[in-house]
């Protein structure tokens, strides 16, 4: 370690502007003076990603054909038939945990048969029952990312995060009996208290960053064509003759990969308003026609909001029960939720597998980007735990039976990787959900929605 001055910088130190207030990364100089290669002991960063509609491996022939799950439990199993395929290379950071049920989704009375699209969400990071209701009576259950957020969340800028990709700002009643609240966010703070989530890129991003304290503020700066870091450029400077050379390395790429991403928005939003006919006429202008990209730019935003500690916690919802969005890069021009009702037929099966491993192909890239980012001696990846599932299991019949659930991440050396745990049938994710709890440090939380106990985690 290398600092100019002998001082030491506070790990929550900001570069602030007129509307805009963006935290460090952490920096050598961060660290007492006289102490080197310290271990940065920040509490692990926690990612819950849902992807509705299940999987085609848990219908029968897509178990046959292994299209979600690994043939073999244990550690010497073979990624290439499943749609986890392309997390070959994380592998030592992959725990798979098969064939665990949802009940809390599942109907327990007449009236409620038939409307498991339109609960499956609120169940996932809840693991409870919502109340049928189209009203303001919602009730569900506090979400994993919550409890864990107001554990260890609160000295952060922003306690948690919550995004999504599709449209999620519907209101009333959405179909049997059931209030769209129960489809448009995965993020509970309390039984009553349902979380917004973000699907615009710019709204988040100005969120992360505090660009601009008002609406006519951030407008204006974009009238004028300014970025963020114009107005923390005499602070930047500042800085820069307290820093050593690692760190000036370290805070230039930091700040680079800020502009980068709002560049990238600004070009989404001239394409976007430019007249041209756009795929998702409905989108917000921030909002990228392609799937990837949007996704590409929510990673990205996670990463630096992980990277200047302005949050520990973000939920990730990549989709919406019902939708017909056509995922064309997939190679299958099928709309998401007929393609979901593959009828048993093998072909159609084999073509939702593919839009599965379309859906989970787009995470290695934000798992490169934590690799990427070190903090003392080791890299984000280490130091995050991503949750990535389903409340739902084979779609074709609306089941909750043997859905797909993975971890990935480090977790501060709470996850071992390089496993596949097949669960006993009948086996709640619940389960699993209050051991994930246990390896984040929610120690005393004793059960969690219709759990029965711990879920080993290890082979």
């Amino acid at each position: 370690m290398y600092l100019i001055t002998g001082t030491t910088i506070p790990r929550r130190t900001f570069l602030k502007g007129v509307g805009a207030s963006i935290s460090l990364p952490f920096l050598d100089a961060m660290v007492p003076a006289g102490i080197r290669g310290a271990t940065v002991t920040d509490p692990t960063r926690l990612v819950a990603i849902e992807m509705v509609h299940g999987a085609a491996g848990s219908s029968k022939f897509g178990r046959a054909q292994n299209y979600w799950s690994p043939a073999e439990a244990g550690r010497n199993f073979d990624l290439s038939p499943t749609a986890l395929s392309s997390l070959e290379p994380y592998r030592d950071y992959l725990t798979i945990i098969s064939d665990t049920d949802v009940e809390s989704a599942e109907a327990t009375k007449p009236k409620e048969i038939g409307g498991d699209h339109f609960r499956s969400s609120a169940t996932f990071l809840t693991q409870a029952h919502p109340r049928q209701t189209e009203g303001s009576d919602i009730f569900v259950g506090v979400s994993l990312d919550q409890m864990y957020a107001q554990r260890f969340g609160q000295d952060t800028p922003i306690p948690s995060m919550q995004l999504c990709i599709e449209n999620v700002d519907q209101s009333g009643g959405c179909a049997y009996g059931y209030a769209c609240v129960y489809t448009d966010t995965i993020s509970w703070k309390s039984p009553t208290e349902p979380l917004p989530m973000v699907r615009d890129p710019r709204v988040a991003f100005d969120q992360l960053f505090g660009a601009g304290g008002t609406a006519e503020e951030r407008a204006a700066r974009r009238r004028a064509n300014r970025s963020i870091l114009d107005f923390i450029t005499g602070r930047v400077a500042s800085l820069r003759r307290e820093l050593g050379p690692a760190d000036l390395v370290r805070l230039d790429r930091y700040l680079e990969n800020i502009r980068e991403i709002e560049r990238r928005i600004e070009r989404v939003e001239a394409q976007n308003t430019s007249g041209e006919e756009r795929q998702l006429p409905e989108a917000p202008a921030g909002v990228p026609d392609s799937y990837e990209e949007h996704v590409r730019l929510m990673f990205d935003l996670q990463a630096l909001a992980f990277a200047s500690d302005v949050t520990r916690v973000f939920s990730f919802k990549m989709g919406r029960d019902s939708s017909a969005r056509v995922y064309p890069e997939s190679g299958v021009d099928k709309p998401f939720h007929p393609a979901s009702h593959h009828g048993d037929n093998e072909q159609n099966i084999t073509d939702f597998a593919q839009i599965n491993r379309y859906h989970v192909n787009q995470l290695p890239y934000f798992l490169e980007r934590l690799a990427s980012m070190t903090e003392g001696d080791a890299s984000l990846l280490d130091k995050t735990m991503i949750i990535y599932g389903s409340p739902m299991g084979d779609p074709n019949v609306h089941n909750h039976k043997r859905c797909p659930l993975f971890v990935v991440g480090g977790a501060n050396g709470k996850l071992d990787g390089n496993a596949h745990l097949r669960a006993q049938p009948g086996t709640p994710m619940a389960n699993v959900m209050l051991s994930l709890m246990h390896r984040l440090g929610l120690d005393d939380v004793a059960e969690f929605g219709n759990s029965t106990g711990d879920f080993s985690l290890t082979v």
